[in-house]
């Protein structure tokens, strides 16, 4: 029997002629570390293979208010530009050098308050020279009387011829004239040194000067501007068709017979905030633009503060009648988009449409409502976003209506958040 050598058909693997000896097993707690490693892997691979469906969002919470239905009055309200009733351009009466500014630019100044000083020399020459003048003609004259009184009753005695007293009696009469021109030029020298010193004419501001210390100034240089600011005046340009509608008012004013209740005109300043003070109709003028249809009229307001200054523009609003039985709603009720308007309308069912609608004045928080609406409906004031961000997720539903929570609207002022 042949014997087979099996050796070779195991032959461990040594290594530096030492068999390796086989790892020992995992311990419990090592082998459960591991499976729960795994599970975490397995579910957080899971996980963000398919997140969980978000939950429908409920109905959005808005705030709704009815439509209120009152008289409102109309205003017409106009662009104006202010401008003081007297705006004395201040020019010299004579020509000479500056020497002084007796006022600081942009303050107030008094009638007769002294503004400019010219050099006064060579008037006080001419005032000299006038007064030399006068005292010369004043001495012909004495001589011209000493004349005629020797002459005459030589004249009458036959002791001189009666042409010579003639000529003392013409001598006379041109000596009168030459002491009146003298005392005339006297007159004059002594207006031109006067007018060396510039004063104001009115009470007002006075504005920056034109002219610097040194120059050359004459009747033809506008040294400054003084306006007068209290009162001021507004003026603006209403249509002929409008003015019709309180032109009784006006012209009883006009007229001074101010009969019926005063017609008050309230401005709105450039930054949009109300004048405290309302002011009155003051001037209109004789005729209507035949280019613009329109007719310039001026109210005259109280600015004691001068806080409204020349050349400042605002609004000026006068009430041209009274809208009765108005729709009003709030302002943040009216949604805007490309020059049209929109509200929510809410209904019983708990659920909002967009209504179109057209809108009219604005009444302090309010907006008149024209057409779109009627008594007694609601619209939703707070939430306007929601709703918006709604419909535009589902067009559809926005044209069913779009469910809501609906609380009473309560304004800031009534909530106390006012401030």
């Amino acid at each position: 029997m042949q014997t087979t050598n099996k050796s070779h058909l195991y032959r461990p693997h040594m290594t530096d002629s030492k068999q390796r000896e086989p790892e020992p097993p995992l311990a419990g707690d090592a082998l459960w570390n591991l499976v729960a490693i795994g599970i975490f892997l397995f579910v957080a691979i899971v996980g963000c293979a398919k997140a969980p469906e978000p939950a429908n969002p409920g109905p959005p919470d808005v705030q709704v208010t009815s439509v209120i239905q009152q008289t409102v009055p109309i205003y017409g309200e106009w662009v104006a530009q202010l401008n003081g009733p007297v705006n004395a351009e201040i020019t010299p009466k004579v020509q000479g050098y500056l020497l002084q500014q007796n006022y600081q630019n942009g303050f107030f100044v008094k009638r007769g308050q002294l503004l400019f000083t010219l050099d006064p020399r060579q008037y006080e020459a001419a005032m000299d020279q006038a007064k030399a003048q006068v005292g010369i003609a004043e001495a012909n004259l004495a001589k011209a009387n000493n004349d005629v009184q020797r002459d005459t009753p030589l004249a009458a005695q036959k002791a001189i011829a009666q042409r010579d007293l003639d000529t003392d009696l013409t001598t006379q009469e041109a000596m009168k004239s030459q002491v009146e021109a003298a005392k005339a030029n006297l007159v004059n020298a002594g207006l031109n040194l006067t007018w060396t010193k510039v004063y104001s004419p009115i009470d007002g501001i006075a504005g920056a000067s034109n002219s610097q210390i040194g120059d050359l100034v004459g009747t033809g240089t506008k040294m400054v501007t003084v306006s007068q600011v209290n009162p001021i005046w507004a003026y603006f340009n209403p249509s002929e068709s409008i003015f019709l509608k309180f032109a009784p008012q006006i012209n009883a004013v006009i007229t001074g017979k101010r009969s019926g209740p005063r017609m008050p005109v309230e401005f709105i300043q450039a930054n949009d905030a109300l004048y405290p003070s309302q002011g009155r109709i003051i001037y209109v003028n004789r005729q209507v633009g035949t280019g613009t249809g329109t007719i310039q009229m001026a109210a005259e307001l109280p600015n004691p503060q001068a806080a409204l200054r020349p050349g400042g523009y605002g609004r000026v609003r006068i009430k041209t009648g009274d809208n009765e039985n108005a729709l009003l709603v709030p302002q943040p009720a009216v949604i805007e988009v490309q020059s049209e308007h929109m509200v929510l309308v809410f209904s019983p069912d708990n659920k909002v449409k967009f209504q179109p609608v057209k809108v009219g004045e604005r009444v302090g928080p309010n907006w008149v409502i024209t057409e779109g609406l009627k008594p007694g409906e609601q619209v939703v004031v707070e939430g306007i976003e929601r709703i918006q961000m709604f419909a535009a997720a589902a067009p559809q539903l926005a044209k069913e209506g779009i469910p809501v929570v609906a609380k009473p609207y309560v304004p800031a002022s009534a909530a106390g958040g006012g401030n």
